[in-house]
This record gives C-alpha cells, structure tokens and sequence, in this order.
C-alpha cells in the first residue's frame, strides 16, 4: 500500500501536460532516497523521502460497516487511515547559481502538489490505491511538518536545505475477511422497579419481559422482497421491509401470534412464538405466491 503511494507521488510529478508549465520539473527525475551527507544524484532530481507513518487519529471512524445477506450479517470495521509524510527536497544539477535553481524546481513542486487537495483517480489507476474511499487527502507544506528542522538534517547526516512536506492519508482495510455471524432475530426487554435505586436488579414482583423481533421476507426463489408490510395480527404492530427483505418490529409480550405478510394484493399468514423455542426457529417467511 504505501510503496503504491509513493508510485503514485511519482505520476503526479510526471504528468507530461505539466512540462510546457513547469519545463525543469519535466526535465527531473523523481526519486525516495535517504537524503544523507552521500546522497549526491547525478542528475537534476526532485526527492521525496518518506520519514514518518502514523494513523490520522482526526480521521479515525468508530462505525462498522454491516453487510446482510442470506440471513447472515458480515460486520466490517472501519479502515485505518494512515497518514504518510514525505520530506520533498529539489537537487538541481548543471551550471548558475545552483541555490536558484534548487528554490525554482522546489517552487514548481509546491504548486503541483497544492492543486490537489485529494488525489485524483486518474493517478490511482491500477494500483492497490484505486477507488479507495473516502478519496485521498494531500495535504502540503502543513504547519506541523517537521519539527526541529535543523535537528531533522542532522539526524540524518546531512546540512539544512530548503524542504516541502506533504502528507497523503490512506485507508487500510481489515487484513482478514471477518466470519458471518447469524443476524439477531429476538431483543429481550426487561421493565420494572428496581430493588433499590443503586442496583440495577429488577423486583421480580414488577417485572415485565418484552420482545422485539427481527426476520427477512424471501420470496420462492430465495431473493429478498423489498417493501413488504409485514403485520403482527393480534397486536395490530406493522414494519415494512427494506432493500435487504428486513423487518423489525416490537415490543411483544412472550406467546403465540399471527404474522402477515402483504405484497400487492397477496396475503400470506405464519405462525410463530415469541420467543422462539429452538435455535433453528426463526420469524423469516418465505413467500409462495
């Protein structure tokens, strides 16, 4: 993923419609060394070190993703966003006054990057990077870039020079796909006073027990039916399924009851228990018009 990144760096810098503008960005190569005291290209060179990784703690979700399918829920967490920083530095190669040249590359750098607040798809195709979501963020010459320059170019053996940071956020996903899981067709609701104010233990005495239930309407061909009225008879409760043929519906005190299921002008009725009895009983229906 993050050698994609810096693959994907590279094709915004080389993009061909940009050397008619920016004709010694056109000219340099674009390189991810180390600049150390030996870094010493032989040719004029834009270098774009990655010297810090670290999760965009700003951007992390807490909220899972959740894929229903045949009666099963799939529960993906959310991507990790990653943050990547690049120190970008210009190296010029040839005669003048080498320190203009230097700013002028690094000044063509600069306004490449910052017209891209995300990356475009256009650079991400065919690489592990493609269609990721949200979009990249790239964010150049922050404020809280390197800190400390003069000590940065120490550590890494070198003498300070001119430096852009730029900073893409990527997405990774779960390593393993996660196992589905049974969707959870029965909620149990207890109600009542509570012993005492500081426990949470229920007077048997008060206690009342409720249920709410989950199902899919399929119709003969396993497929979900999408807008079902789905109707609890004796209590005269009514949900509608949605783009998965899910319903809920409650609260239901524990027994026996109707469950109706309207699609156009078709009717069909089930028995069921609440709470169910077994854990192969469940409140899905099968539609046999």
């Amino acid at each position: 993923m993050i050698h994609a990144l810096s693959q994907v760096l590279r094709r915004i810098l080389e993009d061909s419609t940009l050397w008619s503008r920016f004709p010694e960005l056109g000219e340099a190569q674009v390189s991810f060394e180390r600049p150390s005291e030996t870094f010493s290209p032989g040719q004029t060179t834009v270098n774009l070190f990655l010297y810090d990784i670290r999760e965009h703690l700003e951007l992390r979700s807490n909220e899972p993703t959740i894929e229903r399918h045949n009666g099963e829920v799939v529960i993906h967490n959310p991507p990790k966003r990653i943050a990547c920083s690049y120190l970008v530095t210009a190296w010029p190669v040839g005669e003048g006054e080498l320190p203009l040249q230097e700013q002028r590359l690094l000044s063509q750098v600069l306004q490449v990057f910052l017209a891209y607040p995300t990356i475009p798809e256009s650079f991400l195709a065919g690489t592990q990077l493609a269609a990721q979501e949200p979009p990249l963020p790239l964010v150049t010459a922050q404020v809280d870039g390197v800190q400390g320059a003069a000590e940065f170019w120490t550590a890494l053996g070198n003498q300070l020079r001119p430096s852009i940071t730029v900073t893409a956020t990527l997405s990774i996903k779960e390593l393993f796909e996660p196992e589905p899981t049974p969707i959870v067709i029965t909620q149990d609701l207890q109600l009542g006073e509570r012993i005492s104010p500081s426990l949470e233990q229920i007077a048997p005495a008060t206690e009342q027990r409720f249920f709410r239930i989950g199902g899919q309407v399929t119709d003969a061909s396993s497929q979900p039916v999408v807008g079902a009225t789905v109707i609890l008879v004796e209590r005269n409760l009514i949900a509608a399924t949605d783009s998965n043929g899910q319903y809920s519906i409650g609260a239901i005190p524990a027994g026996t009851y109707t469950l109706r299921v309207q699609l156009g002008d078709f009717v069909q009725e089930v028995n069921i228990d609440i709470p169910v009895e077994t854990t192969a009983s469940n409140y899905n229906v099968e539609l046999t018009q």
